[in-house]
């Protein structure tokens, strides 16, 4: 019995020690990344070409909403590298995750289940979704359901989206979607005639119709519910919590300054898109 005693009380005490192990660990990898930032004074980005949220110029540099406002924030935080690393929309969390860059800067939207994946910063844009159609919009769509009541009617997402969900609950079968890995190929589909629309943000799809002339057009009337805003935010993984809290602490001082509406002016972004929503509430914490 008294071995017993010293046997479950020895348990208990390695059980403790490795617990406070653990947490010290913990800690210490949140604040290694933070570290690791500032010492080498560069930071990587994981960003997927999306215009005008992140994309690759045609002088090969990166540029777009997300990663001007990273410049400026990590200017603010002294850093002076920024390292982008050019990746598919579906692989950027699992990307996150495997330390290929240390933040995702794509314009992504705070979903309840992406917040399981990733830690967010608060959101520094809030966007509508429209349609990308043929020019004339020949097939009268207007709505998810326009879509869902046409069996016939095949609609472009990219993989990895929220859309993807919206689309499927709003009752369009697997069958009339066409999963594709970038805006390009929505694009494609859609001029081609294997989609008879896209769907992504107003921005996005108004620029890919300036793009393409007079074969598409992005639909103005597109209806959705409010609900479905896009909330989109900087990512970052759960164990950078000193990294995501400190940059979270910059962009609360800046965001809305004139500094950051000259930032995102060229990219369609103004005052209207800033929103004061916060992670917390997007995450449904």
């Amino acid at each position: 019995m008294r071995n017993s005693t010293i046997t479950t009380s020895s348990r208990r005490l390695l059980i403790a020690c490795a617990a406070l192990a653990s947490i010290g660990f913990a800690s210490l990898t949140q604040a290694d990344t933070l570290e690791k930032i500032k010492d080498s004074s560069s930071v990587r980005i994981g960003y997927a070409n999306e215009t005008p949220f992140a994309y690759t110029a045609l002088d090969g540099s990166v540029t777009g909403e997300s990663p001007e406002i990273v410049r400026k924030v990590f200017e603010r935080m002294e850093i002076d590298t920024i390292k982008p690393v050019l990746t598919e929309w579906g692989s950027l969390i699992p990307g996150l995750r495997a330390g290929r860059f240390d933040l995702i800067a794509a314009g992504m939207y705070i979903t309840p289940e992406r917040c399981k994946q990733v830690l967010f910063t608060d959101p520094h844009y809030r966007l509508l979704d429209t349609l990308l159609v043929a020019e004339g919009n020949p097939k009268n769509l207007r709505s998810y359901e326009d879509i869902a009541n046409n069996p016939a009617v095949k609609i472009a997402i990219m993989s990895g989206t929220v859309n993807l969900g919206y689309a499927r609950k709003a009752g369009i079968k697997d069958s009339q979607i066409l999963q594709v890995p970038d805006t390009t190929s929505q694009l494609q589909a859609v001029r081609s005639g294997r989609a008879d629309a896209a769907i992504g943000t107003q921005l996005t799809m108004k620029g890919l119709a300036d793009k393409a002339g007079d074969d598409v057009e992005a639909i103005a009337d597109f209806k959705d519910d409010p609900s479905r805003a896009g909330y989109g935010a900087l990512a970052f993984r759960p164990q950078d919590k000193a990294l995501r809290d400190a940059v979270n602490a910059e962009l609360k001082q800046w965001l809305g300054s004139e500094e950051h509406l000259k930032t995102i002016e060229p990219f369609g972004f103004d005052r209207s898109n800033v929103t004061d929503k916060t992670a917390a509430e997007l995450c449904g914490a």
